[in-house]
């Protein structure tokens, strides 16, 4: 069974793997966004009537790679989201202003926040990119609870298309399964690409198995198989 990687480390995790000043530094990042959510919840039109003011937890939010390294800085981002209980104008202002490294992050955390369908601009916006990491990011748990069924196959396609690791979509094989609509479009772009010459990519075959409708067993049956790539000729 194909499952969405989960890059995102724990606060216990992170605080293993911290050094002493960057775990102070995240204490009191944490609790500046533990503060504004409790603010927030203190005066819930407050955000509204100041949308363009940045709490301190942003620029903390910002800052996350250069106190905590680079490769935890998604990990501390996502922990600020949650912990603020960022809001739509929050969560649209990091992505909108942030680098590819905090779009990232905001993409990753979408799912573990209370949006309902005011982000799902911002994971459109991740798909038209070429930076393959936030089109991986964008296919996650949020993408598969809220995109519709024309946009998630496309961004099905983007994925295969860009050679991100179809791993990375969320409840692929729920959202696949029986879907003629994406076996034909799956199938067309085999067939392109076998017409170019090109290798149909092996994810695209194991997505193309998962279109197929259970039988009354509750067994997947077979789909039409796709394009075997062309044999080599002597004039190739």
């Amino acid at each position: 069974m194909l499952t969405s990687p989960n890059p995102l480390k724990s606060r216990k995790e992170l605080d293993a793997e911290l050094g002493g000043a960057a775990r102070a530094w995240l204490d009191e990042a944490l609790a500046e966004a533990a503060h504004d959510a409790a603010g927030a919840a203190a005066t819930p039109t407050a955000e509204l009537s100041t949308p363009y003011a940045s709490p301190p937890w942003e620029l903390r939010y910002a800052a996350a790679g250069r106190h905590c390294g680079p490769e935890n800085a998604d990990s501390v981002r996502s922990l600020l989201l949650v912990e603020a209980r960022a809001a739509p104008p929050s969560v649209t202002r990091l992505y909108e202003q942030g680098t590819a490294a905090e779009r990232r992050a905001v993409l990753l955390t979408l799912h573990r926040l209370d949006l309902g369908n005011t982000a799902l601009p911002l994971v459109e916006d991740a798909l038209r990119a070429n930076d393959t990491r936030l089109v991986a990011a964008a296919v996650g748990p949020y993408a598969a609870d809220h995109l519709d069924a024309h946009a998630w196959r496309h961004a099905v396609l983007k994925c295969l298309f860009t050679e991100v690791p179809v791993a990375a979509v969320a409840r692929l094989g729920d959202r696949a399964r029986g879907d003629a609509e994406l076996a034909r479009m799956l199938a067309d772009f085999a067939a392109e690409r076998t017409a170019a010459g090109r290798t149909v990519p092996e994810d695209l075959r194991t997505v193309l198995a998962l279109t197929a409708p259970a039988d009354e067993g509750g067994h997947q049956t077979s789909p039409t198989a796709a394009p075997a790539a062309p044999a080599p000729t002597e004039e190739s």
